[in-house]
């Protein structure tokens, strides 16, 4: 315990044990937050194996990791009509910000004004990143979603959220519409 003597010297000593507790503190909190941020990252070789399993293809495939990590930190987030964040988000948000941060290009508004912004493809020609629209019991494009590879794509499901399914399933077979590349 510290014992001072007179009064005019407790209160810059106080002062001292009060900024040097709120400094020791401080940065250990920031340290303590970067071992957890660097513990939850997965590395490239994780990535690379565990989207090659799910796509069904060779890990020496799964080559735009950008790609694969953005997807893997948004997988599982829940659908929300209008949602723009991880608490929430539907289809065309999801496409735009992929879009935003991974390709740096910005593609915005709904499915069907995406489907507008698109030059349309065949399904043949259907490259990593391309876009697939589909018309959910409607005539006009009411769903998106980003093509990965070997017929697998991601998109933000109203029932499951975010996930990865394939073209084949016969739901997605009976409501696709078309394919775009963005100009």
């Amino acid at each position: 315990m510290l014992l001072v003597k007179n009064n005019s010297s407790f209160i810059p000593v106080c002062f001292f044990l009060i900024i040097f507790s709120f400094c020791s503190c401080r940065s250990g909190k920031d340290s303590s937050k970067k071992s957890i941020e660097k513990k939850d990252a997965i590395s490239s070789k994780e990535l690379e194996k565990k989207y090659a399993e799910k796509l069904g293809i060779g890990e020496n495939k799964i080559s735009n990791i950008n790609l694969y990590s953005f997807i893997d930190e948004w997988l599982g987030t829940p659908y929300k009509y209008g949602g723009k964040n991880k608490s929430g988000i539907d289809c065309s948000n999801f496409t735009s910000t992929l879009y935003r941060t991974v390709y740096n290009k910005t593609l915005s508004g709904s499915s069907a004004s995406m489907f507008a912004q698109c030059k349309i493809i065949s399904t043949h020609d259907l490259k990593e990143g391309d876009l697939l629209f589909f018309k959910v019991e409607s005539d006009a494009v009411s769903h998106i979603g980003v093509y990965l590879q070997n017929n697998k794509f991601v998109h933000a499901t109203t029932k499951k959220g975010v996930m990865i399914d394939d073209l084949e399933e016969p739901y997605y077979k009976k409501y696709f519409f078309k394919a775009g590349r963005l100009n």
